[in-house]
């Protein structure tokens, strides 16, 4: 049985929450459930990726890698109506998860669907792509999704990653400058670094 937060479809039982939270200066209200990555609130590091994000100039969608219930392309969303943000994850439950909480805060912007990484998202010429990475399923897919957002991205475009320093964030900024040719850290607070890379 598998229960991990990015396996297809958790093993664990469903018991769906309901819970409020503040992000970018609106409240959300968020429905959750077991076998979803921070279920019982919104971890620090997707936080801290929310409110430190700044949209490029570049045209296009945004794409919020690995969503979960939601709460980073949501808010996203929100915040910039005037873009299409597409939102992926592995977990069917997740993905059931993020379609009710768009319902819910009445955002109309998005497209939710599964993607095993970035393999599922056929549309090219993202301006930027978001992701709190599932540093749990392994360094290899950590950095697909590094190397999956770089092809996908708009000359312009730029990758905006949140990932802890004791969960490799020094060997994250090196593979994300191999493949941008550089990257600078933004923002680093508790332990956890934000990584922004151009793709020039």
């Amino acid at each position: 049985m598998t229960n991990h937060y990015f396996s297809q479809t958790p093993g664990s039982e469903s018991d769906p929450k309901f819970w409020e939270y503040l992000l970018k200066g609106r409240k959300f209200r968020f429905k959750t459930d077991a076998g979803v990555f921070s279920k019982k609130e919104v971890d620090f590091g997707s936080r801290l990726l929310i409110e430190t994000f700044e949209p490029p100039e570049v045209e296009g969608p945004f794409l919020d890698a690995g969503c979960g219930y939601g709460p980073i392309g949501l808010s996203v969303a929100s915040a910039f109506p005037e873009r299409m943000i597409h939102m992926v994850d592995v977990n069917l439950r997740a993905l059931s998860l993020a379609k009710d909480n768009a319902v819910l805060n009445q955002i109309e912007n998005v497209n939710i669907y599964e993607s095993d990484r970035l393999t599922g998202v056929v549309e090219q010429g993202f301006a930027a792509v978001l992701t709190n990475p599932p540093i749990r399923a392994g360094k290899k897919v950590v950095f697909d999704f590094f190397r999956q957002s770089y092809e996908k991205l708009v000359k312009g475009g730029v990758l905006w990653v949140v990932i802890q320093k004791k969960q490799g964030a020094p060997s994250a900024l090196k593979e994300i400058e191999s493949l941008f040719g550089r990257a600078e850290v933004i923002d680093r607070s508790k332990g956890y670094y934000i990584i922004k890379a151009e793709k020039c």
